[in-house]
């Protein structure tokens, strides 16, 4: 995987705010008094860290104690990192409650994440009036930062790619190169899976392919009756779902029924402890950072603060999502010549931001053109026999 990895060290990526579904909107004023910068300013980070997606908490939170702790200093901030739990299974109310508990709080500067699209969807216009920047390492819903009705808010940055590359990108994998004729596709009633599904499904029928839509609540654990409705001689089914236990236990069930198809799953089932059915194929919007030289310092940091454990798919954007907020409010508070006469300052300066270097490879900046990444893509992995992951598209 490092080796296949080493082509994709030149991308450069951009990050992303989101422009408000009205033109010319401007970030609502909110009252709080000014905060010094050589005090403690908190960052909250919204991240499942129990429930079916609590590996994705666990991964990006370790990356993202690493980037304050060695980030913060170098920059003369003093930055307190808090934890805010969203379950996926949870639904939109724990990332509102959430949102107005750190609303609340005046010493809290700046949120990383929401990292799934729902909670981004629940909370993104709460941040948004009380002036507070929310940089999101995973959320993909494409409809957070392009289209119409545009659900994501000025406040809103993400430095992944959207589904509107994921779709596509995946769906023309499934064609060109699979050669796939029948493809079934399983959503699961929340935002994340519902808008990718929509992004696969109509790339899939343009492009000829016969197609068939099946919808599971996000509770479900068993699929048993999912996989009877999977025609024998379907090539795929495509699995969107932020709990990537369950795209295993969708692959052996359709072993257990005698199904040829294959589980294709999105960036939420990324998790090779997890999703480790031999045949089967995710995607991702990062590269294996282990392959790229600069990031080398980097990692045995990491490495060495979490004993064990391996580099993931979303660690590093968690890592890259820190420095860009970090970056902001270094910004912000010089512009402010040592304090933040408001929160706004920092969404206002997180436009700024540019970063050499970059964890994921090549230089960052902001596009001044649109709501997204340039010469920004999705990463396609097939599962070998040992539960690794390789890189084919």
């Amino acid at each position: 995987m490092k080796k296949a990895m080493g082509f994709a060290l030149a991308v450069l990526a951009t990050a992303v705010v989101a422009t408000s579904a009205q033109g010319g909107q401007k970030v609502a004023a909110t009252s709080s008094a000014s905060v010094s910068c050589n005090s403690t300013l908190k960052i909250a980070f919204v991240t499942p860290l129990t429930g079916g997606a609590g590996f994705l908490g666990a991964e990006q939170s370790s990356w993202a104690k690493y980037a304050v702790k060695t980030l913060a200093k170098p920059l003369g901030l003093k930055i307190q990192l808090v934890l805010g739990d969203t379950p996926v299974e949870q639904g939109a109310a724990v990332a509102q409650t959430l949102a107005q508990k750190y609303v609340g709080d005046k010493s809290v500067v700046g949120i990383i994440g929401p990292s799934t699209s729902g909670a981004v969807v629940a909370s993104t216009k709460t941040y948004y009036q009380a002036g507070l920047a929310h940089i999101s390492p995973s959320a993909t819903r494409t409809s957070l930062t392009k289209g119409s009705p545009l659900e994501g808010t000025p406040a809103f940055f993400r430095v992944v790619p959207g589904d509107y590359i994921q779709g596509p990108s995946d769906a023309n994998f499934m064609m060109k190169i699979l050669k796939v004729k029948k493809v079934v596709i399983l959503d699961f009633q929340e935002p994340y899976s519902v808008g990718l599904a929509d992004a696969v499904e109509g790339v899939l029928k343009k492009g000829g392919v016969s197609v068939t839509r099946l919808s599971a609540s996000n509770t479900t654990t068993d699929y048993s009756a999912f996989v009877t409705k999977v025609p024998s001689d379907a090539d795929i089914v495509f699995f969107p779902t932020q709990k990537p236990g369950d795209a295993q236990t969708f692959a052996e069930q359709l072993i257990e029924q005698g199904k040829k198809a294959k589980v294709f799953g999105g960036d939420g089932s990324n998790a090779p402890d997890q999703f480790h059915a031999a045949g089967a194929y995710v995607s991702n919007f990062a590269p294996d950072i282990t392959g790229i030289a600069a990031d080398k310092a980097i990692i045995a940091g990491w490495k060495k603060d979490n004993p064990g454990k391996t580099v993931g798919s979303f660690g590093p954007p968690t890592y890259g999502a820190v420095q860009v907020m970090l970056n902001a409010i270094k910004l912000a508070c010089t512009a402010g010549h040592g304090s933040l006469a408001d929160r706004r300052a920092v969404v206002r300066n997180g436009k700024r931001v540019k970063i050499k270097n970059w964890i994921l490879g090549g230089s960052f900046a902001f596009s001044t053109k649109s709501n997204d990444p340039l010469n920004a893509k999705f990463y396609i992995f097939q599962i070998q026999s040992d539960g690794s992951y390789k890189l084919v598209g």
